[in-house]
């Protein structure tokens, strides 16, 4: 590789550091501990999401210093500043929840925004949360400077009674427990067990989802996804960022280069074959709206029909992310669909070689049980499918993973909100062959999108998973299982097919046929339309009002821009 000159790779950067006329700028640059030869070097902002409101992000800092060494180590200049992260499994089932998807544009917005004021040439993002990776992914799309994403990692299980339990089994106890089918000292010895250190969530919930797609999208280290928190290997990934972002400086590779239609489709199967997360079609399709790659709703379906399932995690499985990396990591997943033609091998990444270059250094075979090999999955089709009818025009996301509840027909049980949904549950109000249809939860109707958790947890924890439906117009925690359908477009706020169901209405779901429809003829839907006037909206000042003003469809990523 051809060395270039380092002050011709402040592409950026010399707009603040070159010239007389900046000397009030190098100035505030010497203040901050900058010499004369790191004004000729490339500056790098280091984006670090640690925070204190949650395990995933509490570790952070430990993995940014990391970076900002071997971001010097490369002869260029870190510059580390921080944003802001929400805890998911702590605001759940809460009014705050609806912050949730809110924090991803306010994410994607601050990182972009540093980046972009302070001139910067390249930019390496630790995170480690829900929001925080594709709020982090999108930035980078944006700005389009030479990025990469360097994963925190997650939680190792916790153990309780000589089973391995995590956060999935928490929310699952209290709908157990409000049956008399837990004790309360079993609930409480479960808490101080769940969550036993630093990390995100453990199994193929949101964020190990999203890493998982971001490796195999090529904008992190190959095999970094399932490393977990506490791995002092995190401490090693962290550090070879810098020299990766130096090689990209280089060759002048942008994160567009990389981002491309084929690297999203290699995202998007990865998910599928690992039963992951249905956030995963909210922000793949809201990532490569700012990339703009055209990718659509419907391509998630057309990929899963030939995409198969292959791994045995929770919350469709047995295992969580640190069984898959002691199995090989989401190489061993990657390689057992490259050899089957279906990945994009010839794709570029962020380590300047293509995706069959990189996984041709991992060696590792399933093991078949935490990985099954392509000859003999879990089943021949993806973890995610996309239903549509008259409910869900635009489309609605099921996870299949493990699941088989994959029809159903019963009367419509119609909540305005979560939190009434909830209490109905646990009151031991909804009966087998129910449909639970939470509404007015979707991105301008919350607004915000909360996630469910707490209801599909209690659903899960009475027993009920294998004959209730639930559809919802807002979304679901990666940790929900069981037949779930969230995203439904258009939503119940802007008037979509969801407002207009009754109680008693047949709703019908079939995965086969990927339908989702209402059993009542479109001119009673028309009559019903004409009577139905939009409720008043929750907040009309706040970040949350003007979330709600500028947020679009579900089915489009929830995007703001």
């Amino acid at each position: 590789m051809t060395t270039v000159s380092r002050s011709r790779l402040k592409h950026k950067s010399h707009a603040v550091s070159d010239g007389p006329d900046r000397a009030p700028a190098r100035s505030m640059l010497r203040a901050v501990g900058l010499t004369n030869e790191d004004m000729d070097k490339p500056f790098v902002a280091v984006g670090n999401l640690a925070s204190d409101v949650t395990p995933c992000n509490v570790h952070l800092t430990r993995l940014a210093d990391k970076v900002k060494e071997g971001v010097r180590a490369a002869k260029s200049v870190p510059f580390m500043f921080g944003t802001i992260t929400v805890s998911d499994g702590i605001s759940m089932g809460t009014e705050g929840m609806k912050a949730s998807l809110v924090s991803r544009e306010v994410i994607a917005d601050s990182i972009e925004t540093i980046t972009f004021a302070e001139s910067m040439d390249g930019l390496i993002v630790v995170a480690a949360c829900d929001k925080n990776m594709p709020g982090a992914m999108m930035a980078m799309a944006r700005l389009n400077v030479p990025a990469l994403f360097v994963y925190g990692g997650a939680i190792l299980p916790g153990q309780y009674n000589g089973e391995d339990v995590n956060i999935q089994d928490m929310y699952e106890a209290v709908g157990a427990y409000s049956q008399g089918k837990m004790t309360l000292d079993d609930l409480l010895g479960m808490e101080r067990a769940a969550c036993p250190g630093e990390g995100a969530c453990a199994g193929m919930f949101t964020a190990n989802t999203m890493a998982s797609a971001i490796e195999a999208m090529g904008m992190s280290v190959p095999g970094a996804a399932s490393i977990p928190a506490v791995d002092p290997r995190g401490e090693e990934v962290a550090r070879s960022a810098g020299q990766l972002l130096f090689h990209l400086l280089e060759q002048d590779v942008k994160p567009r280069d990389v981002m491309t239609r084929d690297a999203f489709e290699n995202a998007v199967m990865v998910v599928l074959a690992m039963g992951g997360s249905t956030n995963a079609v909210l922000h793949l399709l809201a990532i490569a709206h700012e990339a703009g790659v055209p990718l659509d709703i419907e391509d998630f379906d057309r990929l899963s029909r030939r995409t198969p399932y292959l791994t045995d995690l929770r919350p469709g499985g047995k295992f969580v992310m640190s069984d898959l990396d002691k199995t090989g990591g989401v190489p061993v997943v990657m390689n057992e669909l490259l050899n089957a033609g279906l990945l994009h091998g010839d794709a570029l990444t962020v380590t300047g070689k293509t995706v069959e270059e990189n996984l041709a250094a991992f060696d590792s075979a399933p093991d078949g049980r935490v990985v099954y090999p392509i000859s003999s999955p879990r089943s021949p089709t993806g973890g995610l499918v996309i239903l549509k009818g008259n409910l869900a025009p635009e489309g609605a996301v099921m996870k299949v993973a493990g699941a088989k509840h994959l029809k159903h027909s019963g009367p419509a049980r119609v909540f305005d909100g979560e939190r009434a949904a909830f209490r109905a549950v646990t009151n031991g109000e909804i009966k087998p062959g129910d449909v639970l249809v939470l509404r007015y939860e979707g991105p301008k109707g919350g607004p915000g999108m909360q996630e469910m958790l707490a209801v599909t947890g209690a659903i899960m924890g009475q027993g009920l998973g294998d004959n209730v439906l639930l559809m919802t117009d807002g979304r679901f925690s990666g940790a929900t299982h069981g037949p779930m359908i969230g995203h439904v477009a258009p939503e119940a706020a802007v008037g979509g097919p969801i407002a207009l169901i009754r109680n008693g209405d047949t709703v019908t779901m079939d995965v086969e046929s990927r339908h989702l429809n209402v059993d009542v003829p479109q001119d009673e839907l028309e009559r019903r339309r004409s009577q139905w006037t939009p409720p008043p909206p929750h907040y009309t000042t706040g970040v949350m009002a003007k979330y709600a003003k500028l947020v679009s469809t579900a089915s489009r990523g929830a995007v703001t821009t």
